[in-house]
């Protein structure tokens, strides 16, 4: 799926780009030496198990934490550097912060406060549509309900990039379904460029074009989604009689029983009898390989999809 709508120049400018990019806290390494290029226009997933450094990365996209080495740029500049660079960005964090002691309306009068390219119209219109008291207390909506009006905040601000942490992760299949359905809305209406992080990759492969792997505070794979499921492969057989792979072919991960064995390999060229890989499998298999690799205390080099 393509979700890309920026043209000329600005197509052209990564919405992310960071260089040798880590956060310690203390001994503790949240993320380490994290090379990324994101193009425009782009519905990016961000996956990675807990502790992975997902939330560390998108920290630092948005200006709320500093780097410890390197450096990231956000739509050309760095993050939070000045009024008008955080009114292009809207950062929805994990737990959906809205404040439990103020009502709908009050979010709304606040966001038209703080924000110069507040669209009110667009604010009252979705809470219409998501049939929200406005006099309701936040504090004693639903958990689908809070994320909703976080999502309404963040979009009214008529942001160019709009990072989402693990919005999804409390809510109910049907209330995450609908806020995912809503931010493909945003996509549409807005032009707006999206980074949503989750451990759900099933979410994920419905609404994402761009996929960013990561695993023991590593980027493990990036590209473009449509370019990742064109080389990955999955080949299922009894150990002894998987087959010869093309010269230059990897094994991404083997998942061996007693009885059977799946292997996701990567391969420029098609490798017969052999079906494409889905998403989660190699979400699963990146994960699995750079998890062990630390264990191990080796790492992979991060792998990019040709562009």
């Amino acid at each position: 799926m393509d979700h890309s709508h920026s043209v000329g120049r600005e197509a052209m400018r990564p919405i992310i780009e960071t260089e040798g990019l880590g956060k310690r806290y203390g001994r503790t390494t949240a993320l380490t030496d994290c090379n990324l290029r994101v193009p425009a226009g782009r519905i990016v997933g961000l996956v990675g198990p807990n502790g992975a450094g997902k939330s560390t990365l998108l920290g630092l996209t948005c200006g709320v934490i500093a780097p410890t080495t390197g450096s990231v740029t956000v739509l050309g500049h760095r993050p939070a550097a000045g009024a008008a660079q955080l009114a292009r960005v809207g950062f929805v964090a994990q737990e959906s912060p809205v404040y439990s002691g103020l009502s709908v309306a009050d979010h709304l009068r606040l966001g038209a406060r703080l924000n110069p390219r507040w669209d009110t119209s667009l604010a009252q219109r979705r809470i219409r549509q998501l049939g929200l008291d406005s006099a309701q207390k936040a504090g004693r909506l639903s958990g689908g309900q809070r994320a909703q009006l976080a999502l309404t905040v963040a979009a009214a601000k008529r942001v160019e990039l709009l990072v989402l942490d693990e919005p999804v992760a409390s809510l109910d299949p049907l209330a995450r379904s609908a806020f995912l359905r809503d931010v493909l809305d945003f996509v549409a209406e807005l032009g707006v460029s999206v980074v949503l992080s989750s451990h759900l990759l099933g979410d994920l492969e419905r609404v994402c074009d761009h996929l960013i792997v990561l695993a023991a505070s590593r980027v493990q794979l990036a590209g473009d989604v449509t370019d990742l499921l064109a080389v990955h492969y999955r080949i299922a057989g009894t150990p002894a009689g998987l087959g010869d792979l093309p010269a230059g072919a990897e094994v991404i991960h083997v998942d061996r029983t007693a009885r059977e064995s799946t292997v996701i390999v990567r391969s420029s060229d098609p490798i017969p009898g052999a079906d494409h890989a889905d998403l989660e499998d190699i979400g699963l298999a990146y994960m699995t390989r750079g998890a062990e690799a630390s264990v191990r205390g080796s790492s992979h080099t991060p792998v990019e999809a040709q562009r």
